[in-house]
């Protein structure tokens, strides 16, 4: 009886894990960039500890990690010029007091120096590793599919210059970012250069969460966790009536 106290307390551990998941992909539905993520799970099997029954085993439910979906969320025009979306693998890298991080989020601004930083005021930087700055006078930011950014002086075509380029960096293994806040990732894995990247200027890449999707995942989850909670029920009933049985005189 203790064996499947044990096995429903597991799987149901998993499952508010699991819970809270799903729970991060529906309040990120409308957050710039977003990756859904969804758990990885495994058995994990104990042997009984009887001589009566040594060749038996106990299954419980082991997590293990999370697996991101790395899918384009949908592109959304939205007509300004510091807004660009990553079109494939990539991520844009930025300067935070923690150090650098990255992040799939490019609604940019500029500000009160011109320099282009992120919505929480992180500046942005190139490939050279270092901030992009505009001076007062320039206008018409023109950002180049290979991020490559170009500005005009006072309207005047002829004075185009370029002011840099953006860094479009990816990573052995992308499952190993971590969120870390403000749509912001960090990993410990080498930088490399994103390859097969385009940039959209004045675009911006939405969620990729499939919102009727969790929201089934979510009613799933509830129920398996209600079918453990009965196990568990069941399991706590019959040692309560065992024990009464016991301890009842004869």
């Amino acid at each position: 009886m203790d064996n499947a106290l044990l096995i429903g307390l597991s799987r149901q551990t998993a499952m508010m894990r699991e819970m809270s998941v799903v729970a991060s992909n529906l309040a990120n539905v409308n957050t710039t960039g977003y990756k859904s993520q969804s758990m990885l799970f495994d058995q994990y099997l104990m042997p009984v500890a009887s001589e009566q029954s040594p060749d038996k085993t106990l299954t419980f439910v082991q997590d293990y990690g999370h697996f991101r979906n790395l899918a384009d969320g949908e592109m959304r025009a939205t007509g300004n010029p510091l807004d660009v979306a990553i079109n494939g693998e990539g991520l844009f890298k930025v300067q935070t007091p923690q150090g650098v991080r990255y992040t799939r989020d490019g609604h940019f601004q500029l500000d009160d120096t011109g320099q282009l930083v992120t919505s929480q005021g992180y500046p942005v930087l190139s490939d050279a590793g270092t901030p992009i700055t505009f001076a007062i006078d320039e206008g018409h930011i023109t950002i180049a599919r290979d991020g490559t950014i170009t500005t005009t002086r006072d309207g005047i075509s002829a004075s185009e210059q370029q002011r840099g380029k953006l860094a479009l960096v990816s990573f052995p293994n992308m499952q190993s970012l971590r969120n870390e806040g403000d749509n912001l990732y960090v990993t410990d894995e080498p930088e490399q250069p994103a390859a097969n990247t385009r940039l959209i200027q004045g675009s911006l890449e939405g969620s990729n969460v499939k919102p009727i999707v969790e929201m089934t995942n979510m009613m799933e989850i509830l129920r398996s966790y209600q079918s453990a909670q009965n196990l568990v029920q069941s399991a706590d009933d019959m040692r309560r009536q065992a024990i009464s049985q016991i301890g009842s005189p004869a």
